[in-house]
């Protein structure tokens, strides 16, 4: 059966790359002695997959793991086992079971909702408050991306599904999918811009935060977006 663990990653382990974040929870699945399931051939390795990879740096309350397992001995014992060897900074929130055809974590992502903060306690988004929704209104909003023919114009506002300030930060929910990633500093950026405020160069001035990552049960046209453990059940 396929199982789908939701996790946060934050503290001095937001620092840490998709990568490790992989190889540890390759560990951690032995060392809980979880009973998992591994491909065949000369090189067998746990089958897993992850969703979207999370940016150095952010954290997240928010991130997902499918692993398959052949056996087990319930949901709590499979939450208390591997639990028990994550460190701080890795906390395991939720596990559910996948109905049989479920699109795997990363396939299944359409969405992020995402907190931007500044780092500054001084400083805040509600100064700008007022701007949002000119910002909104615009038909258009285009960033820079850099493709394999160099860098190219792309129009970001269909893929911004909801933008606001609360509590003095600035709250995404927008694209995650392959066909279209909307990175949280892409917004900001353009709002600030919009706001005629400098985008400050230091990466640390800003503290961001994945709220949670969705899958689209609706149509291209009408989203609807539900967390990725929606379909699933308990064990």
């Amino acid at each position: 059966m396929r199982i789908r663990v939701k996790f946060a990653k934050y503290g001095a382990l937001r620092f840490i790359g998709h990568l490790d974040v992989m190889r540890f929870f390759q560990k951690a699945l032995r060392r809980a002695q979880i009973d998992v399931a591994y491909t065949g051939g000369f090189s067998p390795h746990q089958i897993m997959t992850f969703s979207a990879p999370l940016g150095l740096g952010m954290s997240s309350f928010g991130e997902y793991m499918d692993v398959e397992i052949h056996s087990h001995q319930g949901k709590e014992d499979f939450l208390n086992r591997l639990r028990a060897v994550c460190p701080e900074g890795i906390e395991i929130l939720d596990a559910k079971a996948l109905p049989a055809g479920t699109q795997n974590a990363m396939a299944g992502v359409a969405a992020a909702s995402w907190e931007i903060g500044f780092s500054d306690p001084h400083k805040s988004f509600e100064k700008l408050k007022e701007n949002l929704p000119g910002f909104l209104a615009q038909e258009e909003i285009f960033v820079t991306k850099e493709g394999k023919k160099g860098p190219r114009q792309v129009d970001i506002r269909p893929g911004i599904h909801e933008c606001a300030i609360r509590e003095g930060k600035l709250c995404i929910l927008a694209d995650a999918g392959s066909s279209g990633n909307i990175r949280p500093e892409e917004v900001t950026e353009r709002f600030l811009s919009f706001c005629k405020e400098a985008m400050p160069d230091h990466p640390s001035a800003f503290t961001v935060l994945r709220r949670e990552t969705w899958e689209n049960a609706g149509t291209p046209e009408a989203p609807k977006f539900q967390p990725l453990d929606a379909m699933g059940e308990d064990f």
